[in-house]
């Protein structure tokens, strides 16, 4: 288990700059990121954010890496206005600011966002992709939403009392070595899924893995972050 004098090592992994290719919106009560594919599409993907929320150059990276696949890509603000996790935050008051940021408390925005990517995109067939806060939302909203063709949760902390009675197919990614995710929380999901799903741990990883440690830190890694990302965009190709 983490340590409990920081219960999620999410200052794992680098934040690099990075300049974004898409735009801010406005959608009802909060804002939003989204990155538009070059060609018409009624596709789309709703990218959710970890702890350090919706501004994070990377995660505005990874949106743009959808959309250059061909996806209409939205990155909300889920905390709608409060302030996301900074690295600089003490560790000890993380629980009690968790509190306040449930990531199954979502519905409210998730069907903000539904209704505008219909309305503004004409999308169709929508999936959704998060990361750590993130992908305990996936988890939620695929129990949820019937009309998400497919999830993929990314180091997305398991709840041992859910019963994981997905919707629609789901791919859950996780690191070997992630502190926070004790590899056993992963029989929940193979226990229970009755719709296709996929469990992935890749070997020597740590939490953030796939959209917060440069590509360039040893060879070794570099190949399990390439290889997560092919394989979460070839689970949207298959089923969205």
């Amino acid at each position: 288990m983490a340590n409990e004098a920081r219960p999620c090592p999410c200052d794992i992994g680098d934040r690099f700059e990075y300049g974004e290719l898409g735009h801010e919106v406005r959608v009802e009560h909060f804002k939003a990121y989204i990155s538009n594919p070059t060609a018409s599409t009624e596709k789309a993907v709703i990218l959710i954010h970890d702890i350090y929320g919706w501004q994070l150059p990377n995660t505005r990276y990874m949106a743009d890496m959808l959309a250059a696949n061909g996806y209409i890509a939205i990155c909300p603000d889920f905390y709608v206005g409060q302030e996301p996790w900074k690295p600089s935050d003490d560790w000890s008051t993380f629980n009690e600011w968790l509190k306040s940021r449930d990531a199954r408390k979502i519905n409210k925005e998730t069907d903000a966002i539904l209704k505008y990517l219909k309305q503004q995109y004409n999308a169709k067939r929508i999936g959704v992709i998060g990361f750590c806060w993130g992908g305990v939302a996936v988890h939620h909203l695929m129990m949820m939403y019937p009309e998400l063709k497919a999830g993929v949760s990314v180091y997305g902390k398991c709840k041992m009392q859910d019963r994981y009675n997905l919707l629609n197919p789901t791919f859950f990614i996780f690191g070997e070595k992630d502190e926070v995710i004790p590899l056993e929380q992963v029989s929940s999901l193979k226990q229970h899924c009755k719709v296709d799903y996929e469990v992935k741990v890749y070997p020597g990883q740590t939490h953030g893995f796939v959209h917060r440690k440069r590509d360039d830190i040893n060879p070794q890694d570099k190949l399990y972050i390439e290889e997560a990302r092919k394989d979460l965009l070839n689970w949207l190709n298959k089923y969205i």
